[in-house]
């Protein structure tokens, strides 16, 4: 059942203007945000959003971005190469991280990526389009992009993750299913059990976020809501922009800000990013230290 509790569209604005159609985006611990471009773009926009830089170019279309523990490198999904990249944040040296597995079993679609704190890489594969058959990838700890599959679903559309604040479960979000699901991460980091967390009726989820008390933060695709999901599961509407100027075809989010409680969204149907004065601190993740 779902509760509201709608902040403002106020208190959404514009954080930066001018990038391609972003769906992905990451905030390094310095405090600027990367995102990417549905040309292969990959863009670093200062902390105060008063500058742009195209750090590097695939060729392809970036969908999640995720930086590694201590943010020695950035992760790249990319749709149209069907691989994870890896870049050097500070060189701009792009190299092809993973194709898949490994042995032939290669990604349909390298969706979203997040990292443990010991540098495991979590990568969902959404799948056939309009087919239940996702999964998610693991990559060693090692970074040489030794990969097996995880967990095998099969998911409806898998796309975003989030490593819960203490790192005992993964939730994915399964957009053709508006649901979000929750697998146990065990001791030796094996997948363990697979429960729906949250439903979220005729929507299509895409992004996930938490909180530092322990709360889900889900964006949407379609329409342009975010929700806010309780440790209990719990689901409250945050915020819902029917004009889709400011959230438009939200994708991916991320905390960043200099207080760490601001929410940064991508927007898929537009061109810039959006950040929102949400006033809750974000959970740290793997590149971020913890305080």
């Amino acid at each position: 059942m779902c509760s509201s509790a709608l902040l403002p569209i106020e208190k959404a604005s514009v954080f930066y203007e001018g990038l391609d159609h972003p769906e992905g985006l990451a905030v390094h611990p310095d405090g600027s945000i990367w995102a990417g471009g549905e040309a292969g773009q990959i863009y670093r926009i200062s902390s105060d959003g008063e500058e742009m830089v195209e750090v590097a170019n695939t060729g392809g279309f970036i969908l999640g971005l995720a930086f590694s523990p201590n943010a020695e490198w950035l992760a790249a999904c990319d749709l149209l190469n069907r691989c994870v990249w890896r870049l050097d944040p500070g060189s701009g040296l792009l190299s092809e991280f993973a194709g898949g597995a490994g042995g032939g079993d290669q990604f349909k679609i390298p969706n979203y990526a997040t990292f443990a704190r010991d540098g495991t890489l979590y990568v969902s594969d959404s799948g056939t389009f309009r087919q239940v058959d996702g999964r998610i990838l693991r990559f060693d700890a090692d970074h040489s992009g030794r990969g097996q599959v995880w967990h095998q679903g099969p998911f409806n559309f898998a796309n975003g993750l989030a490593l819960s604040p203490g790192g005992e479960a993964l939730y994915v979000v399964c957009s053709f299913d508006a649901s979000v699901e929750r697998i146990e991460v065990a001791p030796d980091g094996r997948a363990g059990n697979r429960t729906l967390f949250a439903r979220l009726p005729r929507t299509v989820p895409d992004g996930l976020a938490f909180d530092a008390a322990g709360n889900l933060y889900v964006s949407c695709y379609a329409p342009n809501h975010l929700y806010r999901v309780m440790p209990d599961g719990a689901v409250e509407l945050l915020m819902d922009d029917w004009e889709a100027h400011t959230l438009s075809n939200p994708t991916n989010i991320a905390f960043g800000g200099s207080g760490f409680d601001q929410l940064f969204t991508a927007n898929l149907g537009r061109w810039h990013l959006t950040r929102i004065d949400l006033g809750v601190e974000g959970a740290r993740l793997a590149c971020h230290p913890l305080r």
